[in-house]
């Protein structure tokens, strides 16, 4: 399962940035157009609240596996959520578990 964690976060941070670049490209790193975007219509609203809770629980579930010691430190996946998104920062956390397991 290593092997396909690590697919998977690098599909995982290269498929957003097909979507932030042209962005990106036609309004610089304007953060609140950004926002904006994301909550632009009831479907977009939807998906946004959804990935932003999934994120929560991702969160405190990476916290909660560190108090018990079986699970890497979150900072890292954090700030992968942060500035990639959870379809990197999740199967990267996955993956860094497999590893520290065996």
């Amino acid at each position: 399962m290593k092997t396909v964690y690590l697919l998977l976060a690098i599909i995982g941070a290269v498929v957003p940035y097909f979507f932030f670049i042209p962005f990106i490209q036609a309004h610089g790193l304007d953060i609140p157009a950004f926002v904006s975007g994301l909550f632009i219509n009831g479907p977009a609203s939807g998906f946004t609240a959804d990935l932003l809770l999934a994120s929560l629980v991702f969160w405190i579930y990476m916290f909660r596996a560190q108090k018990k010691s079986s699970g890497p430190k979150p900072y890292l996946f954090i700030v992968l959520n942060l500035t990639v998104g959870l379809c990197c920062a999740l199967p990267a956390y996955l993956y860094a578990q497999e590893a520290g397991s065996s």
